[in-house]
């Protein structure tokens, strides 16, 4: 199976520990955790994605708005600049120790948090990579 993930999410799933918006949105990304850590490869979609799902029914939903298409264009800019390949809709990501590893390190120095401007969960993700990612979820295959 494939997992379908949005550009920003790509960042996202660097700092998973279990906390999310609701409880369904909560578990059900703990199930997209398990299943990354196993190696399944990711797809990226536009727009919502596996992760949203739970979200999509509620008025309002923030998996919709502006200000989220406007994080996934820059998130893709800056995963497409830091491992030279693409990040858009279409593009097939291995979830390996080494993308894992090379993620996380530009996450850390900030090269690439271009699509966290205005993420409510910025500075959370901010503590747990200072803490070197103790305690996330998704992990490399085997890890």
């Amino acid at each position: 199976m494939t997992v379908r993930l949005r550009p920003h999410h790509l960042l996202c799933m660097l700092t998973f520990i279990g906390k999310g918006y609701t409880e369904a949105f909560t578990e059900n990304y703990v199930r997209i955790a398990v299943r990354l850590s196993a190696g399944e490869d990711i797809l990226v979609v536009e727009g919502p994605d596996d992760i949203c799902a739970p979200m999509l029914g509620e008025a309002g939903s923030h998996c919709l708005c502006e200000t989220v298409t406007e994080r996934d264009l820059r998130a893709r800019r800056a995963v497409e600049a830091l491992l030279g390949m693409p990040a858009g809709p279409g593009a097939s990501i291995r979830p390996d120790a080494e993308f894992l590893a090379t993620m996380r390190e530009a996450f850390s120095a900030g090269a690439i948090r271009n699509g966290c401007v205005r993420c409510e969960w910025s500075p959370l993700c901010t503590g747990i990579a200072a803490s070197g990612f103790d305690g996330v979820l998704v992990v490399p295959p085997g890890g």
